[in-house]
């Protein structure tokens, strides 16, 4: 059995640096970026559409037309729109969206952004988010932190947020197990 996590790791690097640098060259980087999200919003939207990008059963021809109907009716062209369509001749559509997602992590490193991935247990106000960006410039070297929050109320209050590799658990769930677990070893 071979492991095809790498290949397709190093088939979405290298799709999505070569659109990287068309798209710094030519100063697009946030037009291909917009048009992206918009194609991996659409893919998943549409189980059909999923199953098209996903399928080998599917011929090159068929999907590149099947892709080029919904690009045009999505409104999405230029270098977006010829990258998706170079993918699926070249029958590297399963891994478009790696490609995608590798596009957003070089265009962020470039701007010196830096994702956090932040967990609650109730959605956080405009004021609370802005005041956990600020603390995260302060603890980073980033110039820019971009958030992506989500909720899980089963962490009962706190927050979780991960920075890369690194991650704090101040949630609620995280301190009650650890008072479990002490209370046991007290016994």
């Amino acid at each position: 059995m071979t492991d095809t996590s790498s290949f397709v790791s190093g088939v979405a690097h290298r799709y999505a640096s070569a659109l990287f640098e068309l798209a710094l060259e030519a100063n697009a980087l946030d037009k291909v970026a917009a048009d992206l999200d918009a194609f991996g919003a659409l893919l998943s939207e549409s189980a059909d559409l999923d199953r098209l990008v996903k399928s080998p059963v599917f011929r090159a021809e068929d999907q590149s037309r099947a892709i080029g109907a919904v690009l045009d009716r999505a409104g999405i062209a230029g270098f977006a729109a010829n990258f998706i369509l170079l993918a699926a001749r070249n029958r590297r559509l399963f891994a478009i969206a790696d490609m995608i997602r590798g596009y957003r992590q070089l265009v962020a490193a470039h701007k010196g952004e830096v994702t956090a991935e932040v967990v609650s247990a109730e959605p956080l106000g405009e004021a609370q988010l802005a005041a956990l960006k600020q603390a995260l410039i302060g603890a980073s070297s980033a110039k820019e932190i971009r958030v992506a929050a989500k909720v899980d109320p089963s962490i009962l209050g706190g927050l979780i947020v991960k920075v890369g590799s690194r991650m704090i658990d101040t949630s609620l769930k995280t301190k009650l197990s650890s008072l479990k677990v002490a209370l046991k070893e007290v016994r």
